[in-house]
């Protein structure tokens, strides 16, 4: 279930502290790779495979999901008031075309990149923007997630527009909690990357690249 997995991200990060006008998140290396824990939503058939590559820009991610649900996580403290702004550059090989991504039967992504906020003492209470590259809506088309209200669905990339072609995205994740959530962050603690196809039981390819926080 995916509301499972909105708890879970918050167990998956370890501790990352880091300052400056432009903070990376992830560097997509084989070190990092294998500290971070791979967490498979409950009730899916398996994990999404995840494994690493180079190219002319630098290190990426690949994530190959077939009839599967888990994602990566980590903790990192980022100051909103500083680095506001998420940059993602992504892409989608394969989509998920035909589903209703705002039903729980269609609620899958071939990418996503979860953006947590704690709110409370235990996992249930925290906030996040799940932010995805969708195969059927438009693009700044938001909605809650269908297994819980405390995430927000918000389309920056859709295949309708860019499919197999790597596209760089970015938005003011300070402004979106307090639209979405009504909450007037200082900072956050943590991102998580997630691909998913086990409501749909189809299969999807992406690519992550640069995921970092910037100041503008």
């Amino acid at each position: 279930m995916k509301k499972l997995f909105f708890v879970l991200i918050s167990i998956l990060f370890f501790n990352n502290v880091v300052l400056g006008q432009e903070v990376r998140v992830f560097d997509f290396t084989e070190e990092e790779l294998k500290s971070l824990e791979v967490r498979k939503v409950r009730g899916a058939e398996a994990k999404t495979k995840y494994s690493l590559g180079t190219d002319e820009n630098g290190n990426f991610l690949k994530a190959e999901a077939n009839n599967a649900a888990s994602g990566l996580g980590k903790e990192v403290k980022i100051n909103l008031n500083i680095t506001p702004i998420l940059n993602i550059t992504w892409k989608v090989e394969k989509d998920l075309k035909g589903i209703n991504e705002r039903s729980k039967k269609g609620h899958d992504y071939a990418a996503r990149v979860f953006v947590v906020v704690k709110t409370g003492a235990t996992p249930l209470s925290n906030r996040a923007m799940n932010y995805v590259f969708s195969s059927n809506e438009k693009i700044n088309v938001s909605h809650p997630s269908p297994y819980t209200k405390k995430s927000i669905d918000f389309v920056l990339s859709t295949t309708k527009q860019n499919l197999n072609e790597w596209v760089t995205v970015k938005v003011n994740v300070k402004k979106h909690f307090k639209k979405y959530h009504n909450l007037d962050l200082n900072e956050i603690n943590g991102v998580a990357i997630m691909a998913d196809t086990d409501n749909s039981k189809l299969s999807s390819i992406s690519y992550y690249q640069n995921i970092y926080f910037s100041a503008e």
